[in-house]
């Protein structure tokens, strides 16, 4: 208690010095004062509303009192806006692995080591290894110094390597096994896709017309394929909406992750990302989605590592259509922050082709409620008068509502040892708690779209908040 009075303190002289709270929100933590600790976060975040270490101990404090979906929901609001801040993709790491996700944990953790190799943990990467997460995709925690003084990403040693890290030769994956990893068809397309006819229609325009008519395309010297970025708010279907193009068009899917493409070896990381690229070809017409892409393709000039360079650089000449060989192949981006990506990606013959995912509109609402109702003991649900209420959410919201108000029915129904039905009421309470996640996206977005949109990349988002030009 000695540290939290000198801290008190400190900031009665000074009483919005943000490292001074961060530091006394901390102490709370640590003294499991968990109220106290809540409202110093809060007057950080009053003062700098996009505090990412505020906003951090915000979704912990969330998880802590057995809010998780609320903590994640937060999280990933945090690691959209914040892509380059590795305490955000570290504690996600954490939570998904509290959730059984293995395979979504190591991608995290992936990533958080990749920002800031100083987070690894032999304990929770023993942990998520149990859970699932593929082995061999992180980086051990000590890494080779180079001549000039920098931790490359790529040349490591570590005397604590798990027996399996050498079970297999690393220079020696196989094309029948990468095949196999991939291997699989869209199991969707528009029809199973409710609402954002919009974005239907712009995805046929620009991407299904010219993949089904290639001779007419190939008639004016234009080939089939390319690079198309989705971006938009978090939890908006950008995922479910690149699986549904590919199903359109009865193309093979291949949906790329980090953990698939970073490697602990010089250049290995590159060679995995061409031969991805090299199996898409060769199994044309392919839909090769990228989730997340600006963890891959981020600003060269924000890199740490000539590591991380090397990638991008290799990423952008993979994509090059005066180079590479990619007719039939449809490179899908999906983003939160398209802002992030490195300029090369945007130039005629990469991602040359920006599409908006807005949240969901009325009708995609109606659905994503249907949905998630379905399998659940909910009585009385008006599904049209609930999408009502929940304008501007994303479909990670109104999972979000519906995960508290199952919450509130479990707890009834522990205390009486009888099922006890989801009401539309308690759906309609829990929608007044849940803030629509997209809101905050917009704030970052519309500032963008106004002072960063020289060439015009963002005119939809200003068009759907209803500001001219």
């Amino acid at each position: 208690m000695a540290d939290i009075e000198s801290l008190q303190q400190a900031l009665a002289v000074s009483p919005d010095n943000v490292p001074l709270l961060l530091m006394l929100g901390d102490a709370y933590m640590d003294a499991f004062s968990l109220e106290e600790a809540q409202a110093i976060f809060e007057q950080v975040l009053a003062i700098e509303p996009g505090n990412p270490m505020a906003r951090l101990q915000t979704a912990q404090l969330l998880d802590l009192r057995g809010r998780s979906s609320e903590a994640i929901l937060r999280l990933e609001q945090l690691n959209a806006e914040q892509p380059v801040f590795a305490a955000g993709w570290f504690l996600r790491a954490k939570l998904a692995l509290g959730e059984g996700d293995g395979k979504g944990a190591r991608e995290f953790y992936d990533k958080a080591i990749m920002l800031e190799a100083a987070l690894a943990s032999d304990e929770l990467l023993k942990r998520i290894r149990e859970a699932g997460g593929r082995k061999n995709s992180t980086p051990p925690p000590n890494p080779k110094p180079q001549r000039d003084g920098s931790n490359q990403a790529g040349a490591y040693f570590d005397s604590d390597f798990d027996d399996d890290d050498f079970d297999e030769d690393p220079f020696a994956d196989s094309d029948a096994e990468l095949e196999l990893e991939f291997e699989r068809r869209p199991d969707t397309d528009f029809k199973k896709v409710g609402g954002m006819e919009s974005v239907k229609e712009d995805i046929r325009m620009k991407i299904l017309y010219p993949m089904e008519n290639k001779e007419l395309f190939q008639a004016y010297g234009k080939k089939a394929g390319g690079g198309v970025l989705l971006y938009g708010p978090p939890g908006c279907g950008k995922t479910l909406i690149s699986r549904a193009t590919a199903g359109e068009i009865n193309a093979s899917f291949m949906s790329v992750g980090l953990h698939q493409i970073l490697d602990m070896w010089i250049g290995k990381s590159e060679e995995k990302l061409h031969e991805i690229f090299e199996l898409a070809r060769r199994k044309a017409p392919t839909v090769l989605f990228f989730d997340e892409v600006d963890a891959l393709a981020a600003d060269r000039k924000d890199m740490r590592t000539s590591a991380g360079r090397t990638l991008i650089n290799q990423f952008l000449a993979e994509m090059d259509s005066e180079s590479a060989e990619n007719d039939g192949v449809l490179v899908l981006g999906a983003t939160n922050a398209p802002w992030h990506l490195d300029s090369a990606f945007l130039r005629p013959g990469r991602f040359d082709r920006l599409i908006f995912v807005p949240p969901p509109d009325e009708p995609a609402r109606e659905e994503i409620v249907k949905i998630m109702a379905e399998g659940k003991p909910v009585s009385g649900l008006d599904p049209i008068a609930l999408a009502k209420r929940v304008k501007d959410f994303s479909g990670a919201d109104i999972k979000a509502t519906f995960d508290q108000a199952i919450e509130t029915a479990l707890a009834e129904a522990m205390k009486s040892g009888k099922i006890v039905p989801v009401t539309q009421k308690q759906l309609i309470k829990s929608a007044k708690q849940v803030k629509p996640s997209t809101r905050k996206w917009f704030e970052s977005a519309k500032n963008y779209a106004l002072y960063a949109n020289q060439s015009g990349f963002y005119d939809e988002v200003l068009d759907y908040l209803g500001i001219q030009k």
